[in-house]
């Protein structure tokens, strides 16, 4: 069966799709065969990112290993039982179409709470939740005092996160391995910063996740999205010379992948 990678919290801007978008790239390069679903059904910026990539290929004649974008199929309402919900085949129809064929079936779920990001967090063998490095995107996890240094309670996304483990229990599955990835941080060692560390790590223990290092904030990142590319692109389109940045954000990937932990993968590439 296919590894379910499933990418999602529930606040926008946390750099989600650029995340899922380098990671199934990734794998593809790895000579994975790796399957995409964008559950963002409104503004499908990973949808948009691999169609990007589809189209500067088949103009720029080259053939760069790539995921494949499926659609989220429709279902007859008339072929639905009393209660059953339409998401819920949707999604199902999905996996089940992808899983023949791929190796590895990437998730990414959008910024906020829907019945088909709920459903995809229960099929997660791996659960990526990026965050921004700051106190309002730890919110998402936990509530903190006011110093930032008590944690008070868990999100609604914990829980919902807590809630899809017991599903996945009761369904006889293994467990999923959450891994929150720390993003878009800055390059200076600020109060603020240290007092995040310290609450994530005190907070992964409590409710059980792993931490990954993530990407630093880059414009190169916004620069490549209207192409489709990613940073393993970027010689392959003719760019000889790499700069410090570029280096440092494609070593920074090799990091998230090497974290992640991924069955019969490593970061070589």
């Amino acid at each position: 069966m296919a590894h379910i990678i499933v990418v999602g919290n529930e606040k926008g801007g946390a750099g989600k799709s650029t995340v899922s978008m380098h990671v199934a790239t990734a794998l593809a390069r790895m000579g994975k065969t790796v399957s995409v679903l964008d559950l963002d059904l409104r503004q499908r910026t990973l949808g948009r990112y691999i169609e990007n990539r589809m189209a500067f290929l088949a103009q720029s004649g080259l053939d760069l290993p790539s995921p494949d974008l499926c659609p989220l199929p429709e279902v007859a309402p008339e072929s639905l039982q009393p209660g059953e919900n339409v998401y819920d085949h949707r999604l199902s129809a999905a996996v089940a179409s992808m899983e023949r064929d791929s190796e590895f079936i990437l998730i990414d779920c959008p910024g906020s709470h829907t019945r088909l990001s709920q459903v995809a967090h229960s099929l997660a063998d791996t659960l990526i939740t990026p965050l921004n490095d700051s106190f309002i995107d730890f919110d998402l996890l936990a509530h903190t005092d006011s110093s930032g240094e008590k944690i008070t309670g868990p999100s609604v996304y914990s829980e919902m996160v807590w809630n899809a483990r017991q599903l996945r229990a009761q369904a006889g599955l293994k467990p999923i391995d959450w891994v929150v990835v720390r993003n878009r941080m800055g390059a200076q060692r600020m109060v603020n910063k240290e007092k995040m560390e310290r609450a994530i790590k005190n907070l992964s223990k409590r409710i059980g996740f792993r931490i990954a290092p993530g990407f630093n904030e880059r414009v190169i990142f916004r620069e490549l999205f209207p192409r489709g590319l990613t940073l393993l692109d970027l010689k392959d389109i003719g760019v000889k010379q790499l700069n410090i940045s570029n280096v440092a954000a494609r070593q920074e990937l090799r990091d998230l992948i090497k974290a992640l932990e991924l069955p019969g993968v490593t970061a070589d590439f």
